[in-house]
């Protein structure tokens, strides 16, 4: 197997479709978003435009799935874009003509898919390229996700099931796609993590990238990932969802702390323990998810900042998820601060050192291997805390930079105070 890692040394950063515009994304907002990341976000880093669920369904119109509706497909029994909603993907081209003009901007594009075969292929008993088995013949009849009707899951013991997968991302790889976001594959509760069920499904899909001729990134969902799996995780994925969906709401956050606190050792170069998206700026276009539709995001600046500082120590993947276009002052200035999107991509060795009751603090080493310190403040009030450095193995003198704040905020020897907001966070620099 080639190693899966070069594709992903760092956390990929981008945009989704999901937050605003659920299962009805189409053409021009996927381009729209795409030229604004080129114009406003690409120097920072952030590269991928991924397109979510339901693009091979002709009638999705919100957040909702129309149950075992018609969906567009080719004789292979593949999925297609649906070309009512991408235009651009008429006479057999698919997704290439959209995912050219995003290479053409020096970004990479990526599609959400479906683990399984469609419903349709196997009602139709469609063929699979590359061998005389047909939909039918692979389909695991009583696999099904209870979410979302499209889809049988595929038993790998069955000839022509990993030809199947092999078909999928050579079109992908044909289309030009950079990022596969694989779906109902890592939940424990919706789909057992067991040899028989995600394991080889993963694996097979693995081999299906391998073998394609294309860098793909693989990311797998719906969370809550298991830990115990977090090393097949880690042999086969380059992301994996620790959570169910996360959107802007301070139970959902707070919960987060729990869950790196977890997943914080497996963190590695190619392998990825996935937060979820962030629900910045203008979401839910399509629908209403934890609020009301066509909202701006409900957590305060202090919340917004508490996320993008965890994410960033965390080393999480960063994929924003409302419509760009949209945004206002304040979170294109969250999501183009240099000095803060640079430990997300350089620093290393994060893990928690104190957890006193609202307060809550991380450490971690810059790429230059300079200390950084995160304090989180989950309470309801403002807090003074008293950060010890010789407590964390600290010694010597240092010169704390507010990242968040971009300046140097005073020279230190031992300890030193900060003021955090409810709800809030600072991340700190100390430079020798």
């Amino acid at each position: 197997m080639k190693n899966k890692n070069s594709v992903a040394l760092t956390p990929p950063m981008g945009w989704n479709s999901w937050d605003c515009y659920g299962a009805a994304v189409n053409e021009e907002q996927l381009i729209g978003n795409a030229e604004y990341i080129r114009d406003n976000l690409k120097q920072y880093g952030w590269q991928y435009v991924v397109c979510d669920i339901q693009w091979y369904e002709p009638k999705a119109k919100d957040n909702f799935y129309n149950n075992f509706t018609e969906l567009c497909m080719d004789e292979y029994s593949r999925l297609i874009p649906a070309e009512n909603r991408f235009p651009s993907s008429a006479g057999g081209k698919g997704f290439k003509p959209i995912a050219d003009k995003i290479h053409l901007m020096g970004l990479k594009f990526g599609i959400h898919i479906m683990r399984g075969i469609p419903r349709q292929a196997v009602h139709g008993n469609t063929k699979i390229l590359g061998t005389d088995k047909t939909a039918r013949d692979i389909a695991h009849h009583f696999s099904v996700c209870p979410w979302n009707t499209d889809m049988y899951g595929v038993d790998t013991s069955k000839e022509g099931a990993q030809e199947y997968y092999n078909s999928l991302f050579s079109l992908y790889a044909d289309w030009g796609v950079d990022f596969v976001k694989v779906d109902d594959i890592a939940n424990t509760e919706y789909k057992p993590y067991d040899p028989y069920s995600a394991k080889s499904e993963i694996e097979m899909i693995r081999r299906a990238i391998d073998n394609c001729g294309r860098d793909m990134v693989l990311s797998l969902s719906p969370g809550p990932a298991p830990v115990s799996a977090a090393g097949h995780l880690s042999q086969y994925a380059n992301m994996w969802r620790i959570t169910g969906d996360f959107w802007d709401v301070w139970d959902k956050l707070y919960e987060m702390f729990s869950r790196t606190e977890q997943w914080y050792p497996y963190v590695k170069e190619g392998c990825w323990p996935d937060c979820d998206m962030l629900p910045l700026g203008n979401v839910s276009v399509n629908g209403a998810c934890h609020g009301s539709q066509n909202r701006f995001t409900q957590f305060t600046e202090d919340e917004q900042i508490t996320m993008m500082t965890l994410w960033s120590i965390f080393r999480s993947p960063l994929m924003l998820g409302g419509e760009l276009r949209n945004n206002d002052d304040f979170t294109l200035w969250l999501i183009t601060n240099g000095e803060v999107l640079d430990v997300n991509q350089h620093s290393h060795s994060a893990h928690p050192v104190v957890k006193l009751g609202d307060i809550i603090m991380w450490e971690a080493l810059s790429g230059k291997n300079e200390p950084i310190i995160a304090v989180f403040n989950t309470g309801s009030d403002k807090k003074t805390v008293t950060v010890n450095l010789k407590k964390l193995g600290l010694d010597g003198n240092f010169v704390l930079r507010d990242l968040w704040q971009r300046k140097d905020a005073a020279e230190i020897t031992g300890k030193f105070k900060t003021e955090v907001n409810s709800h809030g966070a600072k991340l700190f620099l100390l430079k020798r």
